[in-house]
């Protein structure tokens, strides 16, 4: 069921309800019981409202398993699957265990158009969320430029693509929870009757046997490997953007370009596998996967919030400024100080933060920011980093919020028109989702990261890796491009880009 369809209620749905079953020991019985619980229900209709949603949930009391593990074990299934993991785990299930991950596989209601993300979407979403259901989620992404032409690889997703998994399986701290989801809406002409009999079929394929699965890629050679935009042709990109900037009469003072890798192995990739190989990067980082119905799959792991809202509290985050980090505590402690103390780095970071300040201060009350600038650490990389904070004025402002965040200044540039615009002008791929914000909406609660440091990953087809850099005044294009080959190197170092195979091929 496509809630974003024309010709469907904007009111909230008739019934919103989580029913909590007795625990169990292991995900075998709790998949049991879930069937059972539906038979039942289908067998006594409960529920007699033209619209709804209703979660069932079944906690797993001695078992363990990771959410990924647990997807990956239904890898046979061709249905639209999500996986997100949160940088820190603040949100809690109904008995004040915190929640790791979540992973979930068919759609409740999924929410999808060609295009841009507007208001009536959001409320299309909101319909079906209540503060009283707070583990009922819609999980997706946008995309960067809702005005650029789709390519192909990136037409299932559309605009924008939100699921609300049917069946869905919670990592806690300290257990897990498997569950289930059913909506219906009679004015888009899907019954009760059809999202139960929808959610029997999903069940019945679901595997029950949890196997782990080693974290770690196979050994992989490279058939070829493409880079757009050419080393010869970023320079040059480089160069006129700087040229834009440097105007006397030019309002440009930062773009974001960005490039796409194109890489072709002897065998597969699977999606799953990668999104597990970068648990090492995942400390300060959020790792994602999208994928609508024959479609590719979206992963990756960012470390950057685009926002969280708690209620009426929200928080973003201003990243930017890369260095590697160092081989010693004295040499990684010396590069901070560079990165601390360069020009170049605190122009490009300064132009981030103060940008996300207005913004919030658009919809806000007072903004606080705390640290205003100070060292993030991630496992190979470190970042200027700052956090901001304040307060909506209302919950109906939750989607003045994204629309006014995206695209922010770390992906995009300054002013967000004029760098778009030289963005369009310049790059010749589909950033797609790339950049754009990915999360999930909730109802007393709402979290994006923006979608960087991610890749498409294709059957048969390899993957699409994507980095960018900012530009400004003082930037160097083989700098830039070494910083691109830093970013990208979480996901190619699975690939053995090494290996005497590897034919390298510009694309111009």
């Amino acid at each position: 069921m496509n809630g974003c369809r024309k010709g469907h209620s904007r009111e909230p749905v008739g019934t919103i309800k989580t029913q909590t079953l007795e625990p169990v020991a292991t995900t075998s019985m709790a998949l049991y019981s879930l069937k059972m619980a539906i038979s039942k229900m289908k067998s006594e209709p409960q529920f007699r409202s033209s619209s709804g949603i209703v979660r069932l949930q079944v906690s797993i009391e001695e078992e363990e398993v990771e959410a990924i593990d647990w997807l990956h074990s239904q890898n046979h299934l061709l249905l639209p699957r999500c996986f997100f993991s949160g940088r820190e785990h603040n949100s809690f299930d109904s008995n004040g265990r915190s929640l790791v991950s979540i992973a979930g596989v068919g759609s409740a209601v999924f929410f999808c158009q060609p295009h841009p993300f507007s208001y009536w979407d959001w409320v299309s979403i909101r319909r079906f969320l209540s503060e009283s259901c707070p583990l009922i989620r819609a999980y997706g992404a946008i995309r960067f430029d809702a005005k650029a032409k789709l390519s192909v690889e990136w037409l299932p997703f559309g605009s924008f693509y939100f699921m609300i998994p049917q069946v869905e399986f919670n990592e806690l701290e300290g257990g897990s929870m498997l569950t289930t989801t059913m909506a219906w809406d009679n004015t888009i002409s899907w019954s009760w009757e059809d999202a139960i009999n929808a959610l029997q079929d999903t069940l019945s394929k679901v595997s029950a046997s949890i196997v782990r699965f080693p974290k770690q890629a196979p050994p992989t050679l490279i058939l070829s490997s493409h880079d757009i935009p050419s080393k010869i042709d970023w320079d040059i990109a480089v160069n006129r953007a700087l040229e834009m900037i440097k105007k006397n009469n030019s309002l440009l003072t930062k773009v974001v370009l960005a490039r796409s890798t194109k890489v072709v192995p002897t065998t597969n990739i699977d999606p799953l596998t990668w999104l597990a190989c970068l648990t090492v990067e995942s400390e300060n980082a959020y790792q994602f996967l999208l994928q609508p119905p024959n479609a590719p799959a979206f992963i990756g792991n960012t470390p950057e919030q685009l926002f969280h809202r708690k209620w009426l509290h929200i928080t973003s985050e201003a990243l930017a400024g890369t260095r590697a980090r160092g081989v010693s505590i004295a040499l990684d402690r010396q590069i901070e100080l560079d990165l601390l103390t360069s020009p170049k780095d605190d122009i490009e970071f300064t132009i981030v933060r103060d940008t996300i300040r207005r913004k919030l201060e658009g919809v806000c009350e007072k903004v606080v920011i705390k640290p205003k600038k100070m060292i993030r650490k991630l496992p190979r990389i470190q970042h200027l980093f700052a956090q901001l904070a304040s307060r909506l004025r209302s919950e109906e402002d939750e989607f003045e919020i994204l629309s006014s965040l995206h695209p922010s200044p770390a992906v995009c540039g300054f002013p967000t028109e004029e760098a778009q615009l030289l963005i369009a002008k310049t790059e010749v791929f589909d950033r797609g989702m790339y950049g754009g914000p990915v999360g999930w909406f909730g109802g007393g609660e709402s979290e994006f990261a923006v979608g960087i440091r991610s890749a498409l990953v294709e059957k048969d087809h390899g993957a699409l890796i994507y980095a960018g850099t900012g530009i400004v005044e003082g930037s160097n294009p083989y700098l830039e491009w070494d910083e691109l080959e830093l970013k990208t190197s979480q996901f190619t170092k699975l690939l053995k880009l090494d290996l005497p195979l590897r034919q390298k091929v510009d694309c111009k």
